[in-house]
């Protein structure tokens, strides 16, 4: 892997890390010898615990418990949503509302093994976000998640006709290039061979704000953008 994570934090409790896109959370079932950043972690926190994951495609900021009762209190944190994640996520389209709520509920697809749907069979789910910044074709927002459902801000985004602006399950384009934002009237030869500006899911796991489960300070910690979204938000605001 061209990036390698970065631990943020850590002290005798918990790690912190940025996650890149490209790595499991946790081993494959079929081939442990996929990057993985549990694997990663244990090179040097042998004891680390996972508590939460993020999709193989989806950067960002990640939490582990170095003790079995940490994990435990961290684990039940979790379920009480008193741990705030917040994602960056760049959805096609001009969404209008300056913040907004999505209140659906997400089941399984019987239909798609490993994805989901809207289903009103499916488990409660909530959404926050708010607009960061507006360009033509895409908008910008910051995602709130208060319950931790598989895929959920992907699917929640598509519902309301704003999927992510790269998402190959979900969404409409596996990848963007400079052309697909760059002005019309434009050209560009079928054989120019450009790389794409980004080529994985625009979702990145921003910040992450807990009490620590033994000192019990208030803590918040952030993970920068890595290059290729840092990349693409600057061509969209050059051109978009």
């Amino acid at each position: 892997m061209n990036i390698k994570p970065e631990v943020i934090f850590s002290d005798q409790w918990i790690i912190i890390v940025n996650k890149p896109a490209g790595f499991l959370s946790i081993p494959d079932r079929f081939d442990a010898a996929k990057p993985n950043i549990l694997a990663y972690l244990r090179r040097d926190f042998p004891e680390a615990m996972v508590l939460h994951r993020l999709d193989k495609e989806t950067s960002g900021i990640m939490i582990f418990a170095r003790d079995p009762d940490t994990h435990r209190k961290l684990s039940t944190d979790f379920e009480d949503h008193s741990i705030r994640k917040t994602y960056l996520a760049l959805a096609e389209g001009y969404i209008r509302e300056d913040v907004g709520r999505i209140d659906k509920p997400i089941g399984e697809s019987r239909s798609a093994a490993g994805t989901m749907i809207i289903s009103p069979n499916g488990k409660p789910s909530q959404t926050l976000y708010q607009v960061v910044k507006r360009y033509k074709k895409y908008t910008l927002a910051e995602a709130d998640i208060l319950t931790g459902r598989m895929h959920q801000i992907r699917v929640h985004f598509k519902s309301i006709g704003h999927p992510l602006a790269i998402d190959a399950v979900y969404g409409n384009s596996d990848k963007l290039f400079i052309y697909d934002i760059k002005q019309k009237g434009m050209s560009y030869s079928k054989f120019d061979e450009e790389k794409p500006l980004m080529s994985r899911t625009t979702l990145h796991a921003f910040a992450l704000e807990l009490i620590h489960p033994t000192t019990k300070e208030k803590m918040r910690f952030e993970a920068p953008l890595h290059k290729d979204f840092k990349a693409l938000l600057n061509q969209l605001d050059k051109w978009g």
